[in-house]
């Protein structure tokens, strides 16, 4: 199924992509500032050079899809730090960032995603704000993205099937291609406690062209990846952290895993049908490298 309308590149588990690590917590690896409520968007304003600096290296790493700095630069999130930054140019200046590090890369097809995340926090799915303010507000983003030129919409880290049918819903109104991804618990649900097997079935009729789960532990996610399987026919897919959040200790994640888990993970996750894998919070550039060379050690057999 393409996220291209022109059907410039296709996405099947008979042609894996990979899609770039974090951005967030790599700006606080690097010593930039990701307080909220505008988190990864503070380096937008005050490092835009080292956001471009982190797409060239998941780029140079191998990344085939890389992921626009736009997680927190909605028109709530935006408002509530009380910068005064206007949202718009927040989102204008991501995607140009994004752009220029995919022009000036050897990886120069490489496919920009839009970030659309939940508008208020994604671990709290009881602050969802009522649907008449989901589809304004993702629709304002959307169509930014749109207008900037990613090619597709990822509607990412969704923590509730509302906000989820919300955001895809203004996707599909801007005619944009896209995909939408889930944060779990590992054990088979949203963060609300809704069942991942439900969000699945609800959102397939919307014909998303990739359904994935994200922002949860390597260890954990293959057994939600299989519950995406088993509750769709659409195309899959999974980028998974290096461990479990500490909400309480300056964006810390508690490791699970180094990257050779997930180099080792490749092959599994291919087998089991994965159309597009890759890193969530905690992965890094190097991440994103010994999964690529996994990959291509798999392709050459």
């Amino acid at each position: 199924m393409a996220l291209y309308p022109q059907d410039r590149v296709s996405v099947s588990p008979d042609n894996p992509l990979l899609l770039d690590g974090a951005m967030g917590t790599e700006l606080h690896r690097r010593g930039a500032d990701i307080g909220l409520p505008l988190w990864s968007a503070n380096a937008l304003i005050h490092a835009p050079g080292l956001v471009r600096e982190i797409h060239e290296d998941y780029l140079a790493a191998g990344a085939d899809i890389i992921t626009t700095n736009t997680f927190r630069t909605n028109p709530r999130a935006v408002e509530k730090s009380g910068t005064g930054a206007d949202w718009r140019k927040l989102t204008a200046v991501a995607v140009r960032l994004a752009r220029e590090a995919r022009n000036s890369s050897a990886h120069d097809k490489a496919l920009i995603a839009g970030s659309v995340a939940p508008v208020e926090d994604c671990y709290s799915p009881e602050h969802v704000p009522p649907d008449s303010s989901l589809a304004h507000e993702h629709g304002l983003l959307v169509r930014a993205l749109r207008d900037e030129g990613v090619d597709f919409i990822l509607v990412e880290t969704m923590n509730t099937i509302r906000e989820a049918r919300a955001a895809v819903g203004a996707a599909r109104e801007a005619d944009m291609p896209f995909a939408v991804s889930f944060i779990t618990t590992g054990k088979g649900s949203l963060l609300s406690g809704e069942p991942l097997a439900d969000a699945v079935k609800t959102l397939e009729p919307l014909r998303p062209s990739l359904v994935m789960v994200n922002c949860v532990s390597v260890l954990d996610i293959e057994n939600e990846f299989r519950i995406l399987r088993a509750n769709t026919d659409l195309p899959c897919g999974l980028y998974a952290n290096v461990g479990s959040p500490l909400r309480d200790f300056d964006h810390g994640l508690q490791r699970d895993a180094d990257d050779s888990v997930f180099a080792d993970k490749v092959r599994t996750w291919l087998e089991l049908g994965a159309a597009v894998i890759g890193g969530c919070c905690g992965t890094t550039p190097e991440t994103i490298a010994v999964m690529k060379r996994a990959m291509n050690a798999l392709k050459a057999g």
